[in-house]
């Protein structure tokens, strides 16, 4: 491998976080030239420390003053910038090859986006901007030269399983018969639903096997995470969402499973370490150290599988709701749930009430039209202001 000109974005984030932990330990092959985030100004000040990036950016302007406060008593060469336009420049760079995308939410579309159209390699570590506007950014990948590469661990096993010629966007090979997705069941995968009412922030915020932020967390104690992973999967494989498969595994150490016309099954398997997945996108087609701890089979000795309660857990069958209805239902969902899942973590709303509330907001506004990104961003603002008249409801 040469040397690779890496951006950040979202590091200061887990993702951002274990990102850096891998460029650490490799850094005979990745340069960090920019490092973004959005107001966590003291912690990317300590990764400009470490890393010296040329660029620093904030898309908080109070935030990104107070970083540039930090590196003036220093003799920091960073650069400070602030707001979304500076993000969209420094994917852009001559000198960055490859963007890390791990934003969290809707804000990180049009970064991502840019990065695309920049012919970059993209490594996409955040779903929203593939459920926004997977077949826009998909298209513009082709259009650019760009090479977009999962960094989910389901995403990334799914890619491991693939054919080494495939790439994403492509229409899988008629060997495939279809994608399994595995889903941990998250933390009340055996708690009755009746109680479901009482679960607290805090409780939802205990995932049983991964260490991730606030949101995502919730969204695998709801399986929304899976849901959206679902219409993630359809953009990058080019594949109908009739071939892939949802199956419940608690011990979530294999990933995904790939099924070939001869009956064959592989699965990727690997520790409950997002540097795994980090590692291989960023060395890809080539294989690095992630420091991440090897499995011992006998160790593990059991792993289990059951079928998803979709009744139990209704968002993962919006998700595929969302996918059938097409147009903007996947954008709406995804600005409901951003929304309604801020107020549960804000006590504005119970648990059980987020999936009554994001199909409330999908039956609203299932025909909206998203043909342009500039019609994504609407609908992503209307979806947003009728969850919250929902939530005012409730």
């Amino acid at each position: 491998m040469k040397k690779q000109g890496i951006c950040i974005l979202g590091a200061t984030g887990s993702i951002g976080q274990n990102t850096l932990d891998v460029i650490a330990h490799n850094q005979d092959l990745f340069d960090v030239i920019a490092l973004c985030a959005h107001r966590s100004f003291e912690t990317l000040f300590e990764q400009c420390q470490k890393f010296e990036p040329a660029f620093a950016v904030l898309s908080d302007q109070e935030a990104a003053q107070k970083l540039q406060n930090l590196i003036s008593g220093t003799s920091l060469k960073t650069q400070v910038l602030a707001g979304e336009e500076a993000l969209c420049e420094v994917v852009s760079l001559a000198s960055v090859d490859k963007v890390m995308s791990a934003i969290v939410g809707a804000k990180g579309l049009l970064p991502t986006l840019k990065a695309i159209e920049a012919g970059k390699v993209v490594l996409i570590a955040n779903k929203e901007p593939l459920v926004m506007a997977g077949a826009l950014m998909m298209q513009a990948a082709q259009a650019h030269g760009a090479t977009i590469l999962p960094v989910d661990s389901e995403h990334n096993a799914i890619f491991q399983c693939l054919p080494d010629h495939y790439r994403t966007g492509q229409t899988l090979p008629k060997t495939v018969r279809k994608v399994t997705l595995t889903a941990s069941g998250g933390p009340f995968l055996h708690y009755p639903q009746e109680a479901f009412a009482d679960i607290t922030p805090s409780m939802a915020c205990k995932h049983p096997n991964w260490k991730m932020g606030q949101k995502i967390t919730v969204d695998c104690a709801t399986l929304m995470n899976k849901g959206l992973e679902v219409i993630e999967a359809s953009h990058l494989f080019s594949i109908k969402h009739d071939c892939i498969d949802v199956v419940v595994h608690p011990e979530s150490l294999i990933h995904a499973l790939v099924s070939y016309c001869d009956g064959s099954l592989l699965a990727q398997m690997g520790a409950h370490d997002m540097r795994i997945a980090i590692s291989h996108s960023m060395a890809w087609p080539h294989r690095i150290a992630s420091q991440a701890a090897f499995l011992d089979l006998v160790e593990v000795a059991k792993l289990n599988f059951l079928a998803p309660d979709t009744s139990k857990f209704p968002c993962l069958r919006l998700a595929y709701d969302a996918m059938s209805a097409g147009k903007a239902a996947p954008a709406v969902l995804n600005a409901s749930n951003e929304v309604v899942v801020h107020a549960f973590l804000q006590g504005q709303v119970r648990f059980n009430a987020i999936p009554v509330i994001i199909e409330k907001v999908m039956n609203k506004l299932y025909d909206l039209s998203a043909d342009t990104i500039e019609q994504v961003l609407q609908v992503d603002s209307i979806a947003r202001n009728e969850t919250l008249k929902e939530i005012r409801k409730f």
